[in-house]
């Protein structure tokens, strides 16, 4: 069974956010970098319940796991440089 494609904007809307392009943007400008040492669901710009998702989705290897793996990856590195 092939695994469905998620994109920035479909992870961004079911963690409940704004998902246009310029949103993304926005917010990945606002919370980036994340710190060194600091899994992605821990970081301070997640509620609880998204936290949750995020955790889950890599904890369980879920389809959503390859675009949160590529979200962790793009908040790890600093927009303004």
């Amino acid at each position: 069974m092939e695994q469905p494609i998620h994109h920035f904007s479909d992870l961004f809307a079911q963690l409940g956010l704004p998902s246009d392009g310029e949103s993304i943007e926005a917010f990945i400008r606002q919370h980036s970098p994340i710190p060194e040492g600091t899994r992605l669901a821990d970081a301070e710009c997640w509620n609880e319940s998204q936290a949750d998702f995020l955790r889950q989705a890599i904890e369980r290897d879920a389809d959503w796991a390859e675009i949160v793996g590529h979200l962790d990856a793009t908040m790890r590195n600093d927009p303004r440089t």
